[in-house]
């Protein structure tokens, strides 16, 4: 991870470190890697419920069957759920910021408010780096943390990353 820090950011995580504690890295992600990233499930989404809705059109403008009519409108529901995936990374990112300091790592976001989450060190047991094809082309990459969250599904436990995404030279 590159070495800068962006001095436009401390006032961000002012408010919530320690009186002792020395902030030596802030930075946000890139724009166009970060909302697109992870965003292929959304698109996939949003071109289905395209050729859904065009698909029940073409079935309904035959006039042969009255109940397909409103079989179109079942399209709706992908097509806001993946707008919906897009919409929220890309109004989300004014309120992205990464920090850490000599003590913990710290995370801003936020879609309608702001939110703030920290991780010590010593609750972090794990860290991944991995860079995608699109953040590959942009430089950056995800550094994922895991801090012994997990959930548990049908008796499938999965593990719960923090991330920071899109971050230059991780």
């Amino acid at each position: 991870m590159a070495s800068t820090n962006d001095k436009d950011l401390l006032p961000e995580f002012e408010s919530i470190k320690d009186d002792k504690e020395e902030i030596l890295w802030t930075g946000k992600p890139k724009f166009i890697p970060f909302i697109f990233t992870g965003v292929l499930g959304g698109i996939i989404t949003i071109g289905f419920a395209i050729a859904w809705l065009l698909t029940a059109r073409n079935f309904g403008s035959n006039g042969d069957n009255n109940s397909l009519s409103f079989f179109w409108l079942f399209g709706l529901i992908p097509l806001v759920a993946g707008l919906f995936t897009f919409l929220k990374k890309l109004f989300s990112f004014s309120n992205m910021a990464y920090s850490y300091t000599d003590k913990r790592i710290m995370m801003r976001s936020g879609f309608i408010g702001t939110d703030f989450k920290t991780i010590d060190y010593d609750k972090i047991s794990d860290m991944e780096i991995t860079v995608s094809v699109v953040e590959k082309m942009y430089n950056v990459g995800t550094i994922r943390f895991f801090s012994g969250r997990t959930q548990t599904d049908e008796g499938n436990t999965t593990k719960l990353y923090d991330s920071w995404s899109a971050i230059e030279n991780p």
